[in-house]
């Protein structure tokens, strides 16, 4: 059953300016997620090649307009390592370029409301029990897991493709690593505790950056 009661929960409010500094741990596709961009565009407006490698202590632009560059830093780097290695390239699945994505619910069971982010968007949270299995809702690679995006707990994001990401927050634990292939239906995670402390998992579907209305492209139940 599914309660489509709008919500102002699981709150990420976006750092204001037009410029972020990188910070260990970072990586392209979080930092676009936090700021609700596609992370396309954050490639461009700051020349960062297909290998979407950034480096702590880097300034990004986070508009065209926006001042900085993503060569300079706001201080010298004390570190050259990068803050997320590219994924090396033999776990790296073939991408389809675009839609379809042949979805499916992320867990089973579990009564779903829609919610309505403040920053934006929407996302379901779906109710369950602590430890229950959280699967790949869509074939993909995995591009961020980690837990600095305020407001996600735990967070996993799975690219599918040049246009789909999909994302689930409060787990308990993670099964898979940064740059892992996942098949739909792959069990990737293990559900956590919501900001209320029940077990839920947040889920999101982004299309091109925005965080769309997951229930227009899951199966009904």
């Amino acid at each position: 059953m599914l309660a489509l009661a709008l919500l102002a929960g699981c709150a990420s409010t976006p750092e204001r300016g037009g410029t972020y500094t990188v910070k260990r741990g970072d990586t392209l596709y979080s930092i676009a997620f936090r700021h609700k961009l596609d992370y396309r565009d954050l490639a461009r407006w700051n020349n960062i090649g297909r290998d979407y490698v950034i480096y702590p202590g880097q300034t990004l632009r986070l508009s065209a307009s926006g001042k900085g560059s993503a060569r300079t830093a706001s201080s010298t780097p004390r570190a050259t390592t990068p803050a997320r290695k590219a994924p090396p390239a033999p776990r790296q699945p073939a991408i389809p370029t675009g839609p379809p994505v042949k979805w499916q619910w992320p867990v089973s069971g579990g009564t779903a409301t829609l919610t309505s982010r403040p920053n934006g968007g929407q996302g379901l949270m779906i109710a369950g029990k602590s430890g229950d299995d959280v699967r790949a809702a869509g074939p993909g690679r995995v591009v961020y897991t980690g837990s600095g995006l305020l407001g996600y707990g735990q967070l996993i994001i799975v690219k599918h493709n040049e246009t789909y990401l999909s994302a689930y927050g409060h787990l308990q634990s993670v099964l898979i690593q940064e740059g892992d292939a996942v098949t739909a239906g792959q069990r990737i995670a293990t559900m956590g505790n919501g900001p209320q402390g029940s077990p839920q998992l947040y889920f999101e579907i982004r299309i091109n950056g925005t965080p769309g209305n997951p229930l227009s492209l899951l199966p009904q139940r």
